[in-house]
């Protein structure tokens, strides 16, 4: 496979361009001598502990709900402040890979993480586990990019890249998947609390593994002004977003407070895509979204391919925990061992099937076939009812993860091979943050249309909803997709 053109956020002197390869070829030469498959492990088991933590909530929230007495809007929150973070500094946290070098700034996030999950297991009260929470996803954001940043620095080859692409994605979709299945079996052996205690000597690991490896050149670049319009307005929007989501569907769509978020929302919007327009064309800037990175079809295509299939990947594992429990009336170790077979089937796929779908007919056309099966898996998922034994359950779950396992991996090949090494931090940041603000959206507003009382019928207008917009996806990636050669 061959790798495209660099991708440069605005037109650069032949010196400049100079000055970044010699960056990228000191990059990996740093990298090569410590051991690429040392970074490689680092890598991914941070990325692991990430993903874990997105879901890991999700079967032990009844639990929390009767321990700290929380209602669904404030099960929400729990789900969805580590989520808004992770999504709404993200965009920042990847420029930051790129600024300091990934290796420091992977290593900052750890702290971070294993600190505010300290914080997570220990918080007295409901309102305190949200705080924490934030914390929590404020420092997976920095994580996510920086852990990516460092696989495409430490694998220069395009073939050795998609290899270790697919082993970094696999762990993130296994420990997504896993992590129904572990806040199940903990909450029921211990209790919920250890869900986050755990990530205490996990965390410690990560770093030991990390500090074995060499330090990351920091992209050679002008000095330049932070972006604090495009951090500030980004965070508000999806904020705006969420809230008015999560708490319009406990105290209605036309309430003040709500109408007024959904109105910050667009509001912030509007300024977040007028400062990154300015900011791309100001000289020694560094905007959070680089515009002249979403000239590639590559990036625009793998960012609204992630929305989607994390948007139903998110959305169905939150309605199918509270729906297993409080509908079909199962323990949280049934529920949890219901989600079981989800983290085999994506780990399987991802190792040995996706990445070698890639090299045979390209990320686009694996795109588009991960996209239409995950659409139709959650049309499939209507059949569900709470009278049904487990393992017609299983069965209606495990092709939500064999057609999901495809995309993910296929999404972040076709990225990692569009752009230079200086700038991966930055354009992980992009994709994964539309990845997790998918999911957050997905959660809050699944959680709306449940919270009517009609929980069954809330959860099937969610699956078809996402029905549609993977399907529509799937035809946006199919026709403007560019072609095997330019994508691996």
């Amino acid at each position: 496979m061959t790798v495209t053109t660099a991708i440069r956020p605005r037109a650069t002197s032949s010196a400049a361009t100079a000055t970044a390869t010699a960056t990228d070829t000191a990059t990996n030469a740093n990298v090569s001598a410590a051991g690429a498959k040392r970074v490689l492990a680092a890598s991914v088991f941070g990325f692991f502990l990430v993903g874990l933590d997105a879901m890991v909530v999700n079967v032990a929230l009844p639990a929390i709900n009767r321990s700290l007495a929380g209602g669904l809007s404030g099960a929400q929150w729990v789900i969805d402040g580590y989520t808004l973070a992770f999504a709404a500094l993200m965009l920042s946290a990847g420029a930051l890979a790129d600024r300091i070098g990934a290796r420091a700034a992977y290593g900052l996030g750890l702290v971070g993480f294993t600190l505010a999950s300290a914080a997570c297991g220990l918080a007295p009260s409901l309102a305190l586990l949200i705080v924490a929470r934030l914390a929590q996803g404020a420092a997976a954001s920095v994580m996510l990019p920086a852990s990516l940043a460092l696989v495409r620095q430490a694998f220069p080859d395009p073939v050795a890249r998609n290899k270790a692409i697919a082993i970094w994605t696999a762990a993130g979709s296994a420990a997504a998947a896993a992590g129904p299945v572990a806040g199940g079996l903990i909450t029921a052996a211990v209790d919920w609390r250890w869900i986050f205690f755990l990530n205490l000597p996990a965390g410690a690991l990560a770093l030991a593994l990390l500090a074995g490896t060499a330090k990351s050149a920091p992209a050679a670049r002008t000095a330049s002004h932070f972006d604090l319009a495009g951090l500030l307005s980004s965070v508000v929007a999806l904020a705006g977003l969420t809230y008015g989501f999560i708490e319009g569907g406990s105290k209605g769509f036309g309430t003040a407070p709500v109408l007024a978020a959904f109105g910050a929302a667009a509001v912030a919007a509007v300024v977040f895509a007028v400062a990154e327009s300015v900011q791309s064309r100001t000289p020694q800037a560094q905007p959070m979204v680089p515009l002249a990175l979403f000239r590639s079809r590559a990036m625009s295509l793998a960012a609204a391919a992630g929305f989607a299939v994390n948007a139903a990947f998110y959305g169905v594992i939150f309605v199918l925990s509270l729906y297993f429990q409080q509908v079909g009336h199962k323990s949280p170790t049934v529920t949890g061992l219901l989600f079981a077979p989800i983290t085999a089937v994506v780990t399987l796929v991802n190792l040995t099937v996706a990445a070698r779908m890639v090299a045979r007919i390209g990320a686009g056309v694996s795109m588009t076939i991960g996209l239409v099966g995950t659409a139709a898996a959650m049309l499939v998922l209507l059949a569900v009812r709470p009278d049904l034994p487990a393992w017609a359950l299983v069965l209606l779950l495990v092709p939500v993860a064999f057609a999901g396992s495809f995309v993910v991996p296929a999404l972040t090949i076709m990225v990692m091979g569009s752009v230079p090494a200086d700038r991966a931090g930055t354009a992980a940041g992009i994709v994964n943050t539309s990845r997790q603000v998918g999911g957050a959206l997905s959660v809050a507003v699944i959680g709306a249309l449940v919270a009517g009382g009609d929980f069954t019928g809330g959860m099937h207008a969610g699956l078809i909803g996402m029905a549609a917009l993977l399907l529509v996806t799937a035809l946006t990636v199919k026709f403007l997709a560019p072609g095997k050669k330019q994508a691996d």
